[in-house]
C-alpha cells in the first residue's frame, strides 16, 4: 500500500530547534509518523518532548547551543544519537536565527552569529551525520530553506545569504550522496506564523501587504509544514534528490 511508503516506524530522526514553532511540529509530524525523536538546542524542548512520548515514541534531548558549537561538538551530538537511541535516519536542520538591519548598518557580529547558525551548522550536521548514514546506505535529509532562499528580503542580508546557500548546499550534497541511498532535500516555508515573523505580523500594514500577496490569502501555521517533512523523510521520497520543496501558500507563483 503507498500509504505505507510514508511511515517512518522504527527510524530515528534528529531535529534542530524544535522546542516551538515549525521545529515543534517538525518533530511531531515525524513522531506521529512512527520516528522516534532527538532534539537538539539550548533551551529544553519541555512539551515537544511531552508530546513525542505522549504518541508512544521515544524521545532524547540534546543540549547544545548552534551558535558556538563547532564541527567537534555536533559530530558529538550525532554520536549522542546514534548511542542513545540505537541509529540515525533522518536529519531535520531546522534551528534557524535572524537579525534585522539595514545591509549598510548590518553588524559584523550579527552577520557572523546568522552565517554560523543557518548555514555553518547545517553543513557539520550534515557532514556528521552523513557519516552515519553513507555507512549504511540510508538517511534522509531534510534542510529547511527559505523564501529568501530565492529572493533578496529587505533588511535581513545575512539571512538570505544563508538561505540561499542553504539550496546550494542540499544540491551539492544531493549529486555526492544520491548514489549511496541518502536523500538530501529541503523545505522552503513561506511566510509562516512564528515568533520570528512576529516583528512583521505586528506592523499592520508590512502584514497587510504579505498577507493580500499571498494565492492562499494567508499566513501559513508550522502544522503546514508537518505533511512535507513526512514525506521528505520518508520511503515515499526515496527518488526525490536535490529538490527544494516549497510550502509557501503560493508565494512563489505570483
Amino acid at each position: 500500500m503507498v500509504l505505507d511508503s510514508f511511515r517512518l516506524d522504527g527510524r530515528v530522526a534528529l531535529v534542530t530547534g524544535g522546542g516551538r514553532g515549525i521545529g515543534q511540529a517538525l518533530a511531531t509530524a515525524l513522531a506521529e509518523a512512527g520516528a522516534d525523536v532527538a532534539l537538539l538546542g539550548r533551551t529544553r524542548p519541555t512539551a515537544t518532548a511531552a508530546r513525542i512520548e505522549a504518541l508512544g515514541r521515544r524521545v532524547l534531548v540534546v543540549p547544545g547551543d548552534l551558535a558556538t558549537a563547532g564541527p567537534d561538538a555536533l559530530a558529538d551530538a550525532v554520536e549522542a544519537v546514534v548511542t542513545g537511541l540505537g541509529r540515525l535516519d533522518v536529519l531535520v536542520n531546522n534551528a534557524g536565527l535572524i537579525r534585522r538591519s539595514a545591509a549598510v548598518a548590518h553588524p559584523p557580529e550579527d552577520w557572523a552569529q546568522v552565517l554560523r547558525v543557518d548555514l555553518d551548522a547545517v553543513f557539520h550536521l550534515c557532514q556528521a551525520a552523513g557519516r552515519v548514514m553513507l555507512g549504511q546506505r540510508h538517511g534522509r535529509i531534510v534542510n529547511v530553506a527559505s523564501m529568501l532562499s530565492y529572493q533578496g528580503g529587505v533588511r535581513v542580508p545575512s539571512y538570505t545569504a544563508a538561505k540561499h546557500a542553504v539550496v546550494g548546499l542540499t544540491r551539492a550534497l544531493a549529486n555526492e550522496w544520491a548514489a549511496e541511498g541518502v536523500n538530501v532535500n529541503a523545505i522552503a516555508p513561506g511566510y509562516i506564523a512564528t515568533d520570528q515573523t512576529m516583528v512583521l505580523r505586528d506592523d499592520p500594514d508590512r502584514e497587510r501587504a504579505i498577507r493580500e500577496r499571498i494565492p492562499a490569502g494567508r499566513w501559513g501555521t508550522p502544522e503546514d509544514l508537518m505533511g512535507a517533512v513526512v514525506f521528505l523523510a520518508s520511503d515515499a521520497a526515496r527518488y526525490v534528490h536535490g529538490s527544494v520543496l516549497a510550502v509557501d501558500g503560493g508565494w512563489l507563483a505570483r
